[in-house]
C-alpha cells in the first residue's frame, strides 16, 4: 500500500466514524428520556400555619425577655438572626462554631464528593478514547507459513492503537442517571444547610440554657444558706423551749429538699458547658471561658411568620425530602431505560510493525468501525421487578416528603404556641416574684420595728428566692423558644450566597 492509499484509508475510517457518531448524536437529540419527568410538589393549600391569626404577646416590664412580641406575616428572616439578641458573647460563640464545627466541615466535604460524582457521571455523555501500545515476541511453528514477509519464525510485534467507543443515550439512561446524582447532590446540599441551621440554633439555645442553669444554681445556694440559718435558729429556740421538735424536723426537710436540688443543677451546668464546647469545636477542657447572662440579651420584638408557600421553600429538611423525591423519580427512568436496547459504537485505528522504526510506514496501518446493539430478552423478570421496586421507592419518597412538610408546619405552630404561653408564664412568674419581694421588704421593716422575729424574715427570704428560680426559668424559656422559631422557619440560610447557590429564588 502506498502512502496516499494509507492516508485515504485512514481518511475513510475517519469519515465513517464521524458519520456514525453524527447519526448517534441525531438519535440522542431526537430521543426522549425514559420514565417520568419530575414535577415539584405543589405548596400546601392551607391559609396559614395556625388556625387563627396570632395577637402580640403580653409584655412584662422590668425583667429580661419581658418585651411584647409581634408576629409579622410574610416577613423575611435575617441571615444572622442571632444578632437580633444583641449579645457580643453570643455572636462570638456562633463565629467559633461556624469556623470549627467538624459536623459542618463533614457536611461540606460530603457535598463536594456528591458534586464530583455528578461530574464523573457526565463523562458518559462523551465518547471514551483510549490509547495503548502492545509489544510481544512470537515464535511460530515451522510447519506453518511464517507471518512476516521476511519468512522468519521468531519475530517481535509492536502495535500502538487508539480506540474510541460511544454509547448514544437514545433512551435517556445516562440522562436519568445524571439526573439522579444531581438530585442526590441537592439532597446532600440541603443536609449541609440543615447542619448549619441546627448548629447555629443549638449554640444559641445551649448558651441560654447554661446561663439559666448557672443562675438557678446561684439562687439555690443562697436558698440553702437561708434554710441553714433558719434551722440553726429553730434549734436554738428548741433548746430554750421556744419551738418544738416538729418545727426542727420540718425545717430539716426543707433544707434537705433545697440541698437535693443543687447537684442536678451542677450536673446539668457541667453537661451544658461540655455541649457548648463540642458545638464550637473544642474539647471539654477547652470550653469557652465565662458565660453570657440573660440580662445581656435583648428579646427580638418583631418576629417573622412565613406563609405556607414560603415555608416549604425555606426549610432545608423539606427541600432535602423534595430532592430525595426527585432522585426516586429519576431512578424510575433508570430502571425503565435498562429494559430497552443499548447501542454501542466503536472505532479502532493504529499500526502494527516488527520494529519501532517501521511503525506508521506504508502497509502497517489498520482501522475498524463497528456498531453493536444489545437488548434484554429474558432475565427471569429481574429488570421488571427492579422497575416496580423503583416505582414503590418513589411512592415511599412521596409520603416521606408529605410527612416532612407536616412536621415542619407542626414545628412552627408549636414554637408560636410556646412563645404565646411563655409570655403568660413570664408575666405570672414576675408577679409572684414582685409579691415575694414585697413580703420580704415588709418582713425586714417589721423585724426592724420588733414586730416579727428573725425566722419570719428568713421565711420571706426563702419564698423570694424560690420565685427567683421560677422567674429565671420563664425568662430562659422565652429566649430559647424565640431561637427555636427562627430555626423552625428555616434559619435565613438563603441570605448567605455560599449556602443559597443559584437555584433559590430568595
Amino acid at each position: 500500500m502506498t502512502s496516499s492509499r494509507k492516508d485515504s484509508g485512514i481518511a475513510a475510517a475517519t469519515v465513517s466514524a464521524s458519520g456514525a457518531f453524527a447519526a448517534a448524536a441525531a438519535l440522542v437529540l431526537a430521543g426522549c428520556a425514559a420514565g417520568p419527568d419530575f414535577k415539584r410538589p405543589a405548596p400546601p393549600e392551607v391559609p396559614g400555619v395556625t388556625a387563627q391569626p396570632l395577637p402580640a404577646t403580653v409584655a412584662t416590664v422590668g425583667v429580661p425577655g419581658g418585651a411584647a412580641q409581634r408576629f409579622v406575616a410574610g416577613a423575611d428572616i435575617s441571615g444572622e438572626w442571632w444578632t437580633l439578641f444583641h449579645s457580643k458573647p453570643l455572636d462570638a460563640l456562633i463565629d467559633q462554631a461556624l469556623a470549627n464545627s467538624p459536623d459542618l466541615k463533614a457536611a461540606q466535604a460530603a457535598l463536594r464528593a456528591a458534586h464530583e460524582a455528578v461530574l464523573a457521571q457526565r463523562g458518559a455523555y462523551f465518547p471514551s478514547v483510549t490509547a495503548g501500545v502492545s509489544a510481544s515476541h512470537l515464535s511460530e511453528p515451522v510447519v506453518l507459513a511464517p507471518v512476516p514477509n521476511s519468512n522468519t519464525f521468531q519475530f517481535s510485534l509492536i502495535t500502538p492503537q487508539v480506540s474510541v467507543s460511544y454509547a448514544p443515550d437514545v433512551f435517556g439512561l445516562n440522562r436519568r442517571t445524571v439526573e439522579t446524582l444531581q438530585a442526590q447532590e441537592q439532597a446532600v446540599r440541603y443536609q449541609e444547610i440543615a447542619t448549619y441551621t441546627a448548629l447555629t440554633a443549638n449554640v444559641v439555645v445551649t448558651a441560654i440554657q447554661l446561663s439559666s442553669i448557672d443562675q438557678q444554681a446561684r439562687t439555690t445556694r443562697s436558698l440553702i444558706d437561708t434554710e441553714t440559718r433558719l434551722l440553726r435558729i429553730l434549734r436554738y429556740q428548741q433548746a430554750n423551749g421556744y419551738s418544738s421538735g416538729l418545727d426542727v424536723a420540718a425545717q430539716k426537710s426543707q433544707l434537705a429538699q433545697a440541698g437535693a436540688a443543687l447537684p442536678p443543677l451542677v450536673k446539668q451546668s457541667t453537661q451544658l458547658r461540655d455541649q457548648l464546647a463540642d458545638l464550637v469545636g473544642r474539647f471539654p477542657s477547652q470550653a469557652p471561658a465565662g458565660t453570657l447572662t440573660l440580662s445581656d440579651l435583648a428579646l427580638p420584638r418583631d418576629l417573622p411568620l412565613s406563609l405556607p408557600s414560603a415555608l416549604v421553600e425555606q426549610r432545608p429538611d423539606v427541600l432535602q425530602a423534595e430532592a430525595n423525591l426527585h432522585a426516586a423519580s429519576a431512578q424510575v427512568g433508570v430502571a425503565t431505560a435498562n429494559r430497552l436496547p443499548n447501542i454501542v459504537l466503536t472505532a479502532n485505528a493504529g499500526s502494527t510493525a516488527l520494529a519501532i522504526g517501521q511503525l506508521f510506514t506504508p502497509g502497517t496501518s489498520f482501522w475498524s468501525v463497528g456498531a453493536g446493539l444489545t437488548a434484554p430478552i429474558f432475565d427471569g423478570g429481574a429488570l421488571l421487578h427492579k422497575q416496580r421496586a423503583a416505582r414503590a421507592a418513589y411512592d415511599q419518597a412521596a409520603q416521606q416528603y408529605r410527612a416532612t412538610v407536616l412536621t415542619a408546619f407542626q414545628n412552627v405552630a408549636d414554637s408560636l404556641a410556646a412563645l404565646e404561653q411563655d409570655a403568660e408564664a413570664l408575666k405570672a412568674a414576675a408577679a409572684a416574684a414582685d409579691a415575694a419581694r414585697t413580703t420580704l421588704d415588709g418582713a425586714q421593716r417589721r423585724l426592724k420595728d420588733g414586730y416579727v422575729g428573725y425566722p419570719a424574715l428568713l421565711g420571706a427570704e426563702q419564698a423570694y428566692q424560690q420565685t427567683q428560680i421560677s422567674l429565671v426559668q420563664a425568662e430562659a424559656s422565652r429566649f430559647a423558644d424565640t431561637a427555636a422559631l427562627f430555626q423552625a422557619l428555616g434559619g435565613g440560610w438563603w441570605r448567605h450566597e455560599d449556602l443559597a447557590g443559584t437555584d433559590h429564588d430568595k
